[in-house]
């Protein structure tokens, strides 16, 4: 049994319009941290996720009824970044959310363990993700899980901050 004050679960369809408005609240701050070319790269890559049906796992935390985080995990071999980046041979987390109001609570770190958790059960050997040096909170969490850099998976839109790659075997 959860020792958590919220829920793990899978998103139901009904929900998109809420992980949206949740997303773009836990990602607003970042317009006022980046540059405005970076921050619109970031926001156009935000949308164009929510908005796409590619495989992948919506999963929330829930508090009493209430969204207060949610992610996206995809599965080997999907292109998790459309055409910005190849397909990669391990799950990608993308898009970690938090609501501003539910910060500090463990929210973040209990989405990513259910990452973890899915990603072993499938067979998965590694998992990765991307972000970048204006996510400070971000770096450190996935630092502390003991993420590493794998740079040769980098990228970086034209005019835009890098957005380095970390992978976490498993």
């Amino acid at each position: 049994m959860s020792t958590l004050p919220f829920v793990i679960r899978d998103a139901r369809p009904d929900e998109r319009g809420a992980i949206r408005d949740l997303t773009l609240r836990a990602y607003a701050e970042y317009a006022r941290i980046m540059d405005p070319v970076t921050w619109a790269g970031l926001e156009g890559a935000i949308h164009a996720a929510l908005d796409s049906d590619a495989p992948a796992e919506r999963i929330v935390a829930d508090d009493h009824g209430t969204l207060i985080g949610s992610v996206m995990l995809y599965p080997p071999a999907t292109k998790a970044y459309g055409d910005m980046l190849s397909e990669l041979s391990w799950p990608e987390v993308r898009l970690v959310s938090v609501a501003p109001e539910a910060r500090g609570r463990g929210v973040a770190r209990a989405l990513m363990d259910e990452c973890l958790r899915r990603a072993r059960r499938s067979g998965a050997k590694a998992i990765g993700l991307h972000t970048s040096r204006s996510m400070q909170a971000a770096m450190q969490l996935y630092s502390r899980m003991g993420f590493v850099r794998v740079p040769e998976f980098d990228h970086q839109p034209p005019g835009t901050e890098l957005v380095e790659a970390y992978r976490l075997e498993l």
